[in-house]
C-alpha cells in the first residue's frame, strides 16, 4: 500500500476527498500497488479481513426505475430474493453507462460517496461490526478507511441484512 499521491482537482478521488470534507468524515485514503477489484485482492492489499471492505453495488429499483447502493460486506454475496421478501426492495442489475452517469464513477470504483445526483444507500449490517472499513475512492485502484458507523450515519445509509441468517 502507498501513500496517496496529491489528488489532482476534478478527478474522481477529489470528489472523494470533498465529499468526505463536506460530511465531516475523516478518512483515510490510499492508491494500491496492487489490484483491489475483488473483496479478497482489496483485504491483501489493506491488510485487513474480507469482512471490513465495502463492495458498493449500484442496483436498479425494479418498482420505480431509481438507481440504488448497496454497501455490503467483503465476506457477503447480496442476496436479492431475501433482500426483496424482507425488505420489499426488489433490485435488477443496472447498465455500467447509467452507473457512471449517475455516480460519476466506473463500476471497480464505485465511492459510497460524491455521487453525481444523490442515490438512496442501503448498508450491510455486518460492516457495523468493524472499527474500521474500507471503501472504493473513486478508481479501481483506490481505497480510504473510514469509521462505518460515521459513514452510516453521514450518508443516510439504511442498515439491512443482505443474507439470510444463517
Amino acid at each position: 500500500m502507498t501513500e496517496t499521491p496529491a489528488v489532482k482537482p476534478g478527478s474522481s478521488m477529489a470528489r472523494v476527498t470533498d465529499a468526505a470534507a463536506a460530511l465531516g468524515l475523516e478518512i483515510e485514503l490510499k492508491v494500491m500497488e496492487q489490484s483491489t477489484r475483488t473483496a479478497e485482492d482489496a483485504a491483501r492489499a489493506c491488510g485487513c479481513e474480507v469482512g471490513q471492505i465495502v463492495k458498493s453495488l449500484v442496483f436498479e429499483n425494479a418498482e420505480n426505475g431509481a438507481l440504488v447502493l448497496l454497501l455490503v460486506s467483503g465476506q457477503h454475496n447480496a442476496d436479492l430474493g431475501f433482500i426483496a421478501e424482507r425488505y420489499g426492495l426488489t433490485l435488477k442489475r443496472c447498465d455500467g453507462r447509467r452507473v457512471r452517469d449517475e455516480t460519476g464513477f466506473a463500476i471497480g470504483g464505485v465511492a459510497p460517496i460524491g455521487h453525481l445526483v444523490p442515490i438512496p444507500v442501503y448498508m450491510d449490517t455486518a460492516l457495523l461490526d468493524h472499527a474500521t472499513v474500507w471503501a472504493a475512492a473513486g478508481r479501481p485502484d483506490s481505497v480510504f478507511s473510514v469509521d462505518p458507523k460515521a459513514l452510516a450515519e453521514a450518508i443516510g445509509a439504511r442498515p439491512i441484512s443482505v443474507v439470510a441468517d444463517t
